[in-house]
């Protein structure tokens, strides 16, 4: 079986796995970082998001093959104690719900502003809305990205 090396929250790591195996699994199964949560299983809800090499991907697409020698940021690994701009804005507006989605929210969110650190409204909901929340928050979550933003995220 093979190794797969990569970073992952900064830290060095290996993991022997089948090359097919979807990044989500390795995370939750193997690693033990359950913050990255199934969805759908195709990539078209983003509970599942994680950044590699600093982009925002659906981590359930993506077999380890394709992160050998990558960087993986995990919701665990955004910040050590939750006060990443992103996060702290999510918590002062109380977004979450159910919460469900809210990891994958936040690390869309969090990609989003390193490339676009003064969107428009319209910036911020064509950025978030490959990420489906089942319990409606979007005003909230649109308003977190744009007081994010304000924060320097």
């Amino acid at each position: 079986m093979p190794v797969f090396n990569f970073t992952l929250n900064k830290k060095k790591t290996s993991l022997e796995a089948e090359g097919d195996t979807p990044l989500l699994w390795a995370l939750r199964d193997e690693l033990d970082l359950v913050g990255t949560k199934f969805g759908c299983g195709v990539g078209q809800c983003g509970a599942c998001t994680v950044h590699i090499n600093g982009t925002a991907t659906r981590s359930c697409l993506t077999p380890l093959s394709a992160i050998d020698g990558m960087e993986i940021t995990t919701i665990e690994g955004l910040s050590e104690d939750g006060t990443h701009p992103v996060q702290e804005a999510w918590a002062e507006l109380d977004v979450p719900q159910c919460g469900y989605c809210q990891a994958g929210q936040i690390m869309t969110a969090s990609a989003f502003l390193k490339e676009n650190p003064n969107p428009s409204g319209e910036e911020i909901r064509e950025a978030m809305h490959g990420n489906i929340c089942r319990c409606a928050s979007y005003n909230r979550i649109e308003k977190a990205v744009a007081l994010a933003a304000t924060k320097n995220a």
